[in-house]
């Protein structure tokens, strides 16, 4: 589902200034769209040693398709008529999320060797903010940021908050912060400034805290997207719903696609034209419609000569090893342990569903 949200807002962000309530739909969903993927892209990942298996899986399931993709990105906006730019420091557009996994995983094992991984994150994180040596490149901001949020993720998958998830009490305490949460974006969604929510660039001095309690917003923005996770979590259904469950299975192919099919559709102003509530609704569901059909099983499969390429020959022969079993936990059974995409039990791609 949060793959589907993703595809929906790049599908209306250049014209989400023209529309009040797409602005609104912008801020109710934000704690489900990137913020949920750290979440769960910290439940499907393993703390351990990073030996050589799990080195040549980040390689090939994340290092690598990023790349590609970065590639053929520049080769359409080449193909759109500016100049080609080959992008590898700093990736386009999505793909700065897949840059961010990399360095979390790689970081994940420190972190927690750490006394107090969460507190020492989470100073991390806000104090990014006034370091101008952290920004787009690398995704080095964003990664730092929302370090503690993959961290947390990671204690979800090992059990922590279990009572959360299985007491008949937080059911309804879920449903009722995701309707509170709405509803306050509905009313007060103009006062959420993007700048707050890109987590990319340093504060600046834009409220009446100042410079000095800019991370105090920080603070309140991460807190709240990890208290909408949660309830969103706890509301997901443990049975399998078929367009739901089609979009989890594919969340990892929809994010790398969608790109490639929504920037051609927008330069050729194919958006810009939607201005009525009814052309506005069926861009959205065209949206939610591209999603589906990125995330089938038919796509999935065509799809994995960019999502698994087929680069074997770029490392030296392993020596034979013994298949050690996979310890699955209480969270992630909810969210159905792998994706196709992923199925390497060290750095599996969290089920967007």
């Amino acid at each position: 589902m949060s793959a589907a949200l993703i595809v929906v807002l790049h599908t209306i962000g250049s014209i989400m200034s023209r529309h009040d309530s797409l602005h609104a739909f912008n801020v109710a969903t934000w704690a489900f769209r990137v913020p949920m993927f750290v979440i769960l892209a910290g439940v499907f990942s393993s703390a351990g040693p990073l030996g050589t298996r799990h080195l040549r899986t980040l390689l090939h399931n994340i290092a690598i398709p990023a790349l590609l993709c970065s590639l053929l990105y520049s080769l359409e906006v080449y193909a759109l008529g500016s100049p080609f730019r080959l992008h590898i420091s700093q990736l386009p557009w999505t793909l700065w999320f897949l840059m961010s996994l990399f360095f979390w995983r790689l970081l994940l094992p420190l972190v927690v060797q750490l006394r107090h991984p969460l507190l020492i994150t989470t100073i991390v994180s806000l104090g990014v903010g006034y370091l101008e040596e952290f920004n787009l490149l690398f995704s080095a901001s964003r990664t730092l940021v929302y370090l503690p949020l993959f961290y947390l993720g990671w204690r979800l998958g090992q059990g922590m908050l279990r009572e959360w998830f299985d007491s008949r009490w937080s059911l309804p305490v879920a449903v009722a912060g995701i309707l509170a949460w709405f509803t306050a974006a509905w009313l007060w969604h103009a006062e959420l400034k993007g700048n707050w929510t890109s987590m990319r660039h340093p504060y600046v001095a834009d409220t009446q805290l100042g410079l000095e309690g800019a991370w105090l917003i920080r603070l309140a923005l991460l807190a709240t997207a990890v208290a909408l996770a949660l309830c969103l979590l706890r509301v997901m259904p443990r049975k399998r719903l078929p367009l739901i469950s089609a979009l989890g299975a594919g969340g990892f192919t929809i994010y790398l696609l969608h790109p490639l099919i929504i920037l051609p559709v927008r330069e050729l102003d194919v958006i810009q034209r939607a201005d009525t509530p009814l052309e506005l609704a069926g861009l959205m569901l065209a949206a939610v419609l591209l999603a589906a059909v990125l995330g089938s099983p038919l796509v999935r499969r065509l799809a994995q000569p960019l999502t698994r390429p087929p680069v074997d020959w770029l490392f030296a022969p392993l020596p034979a090893q013994q298949t050690t079993a996979d310890t699955s936990d209480t969270l992630s059974k909810r969210l159905e342990k792998r994706s196709a995409s992923h199925d390497d039990a060290g750095d599996r791609q969290p089920t967007y569903g």
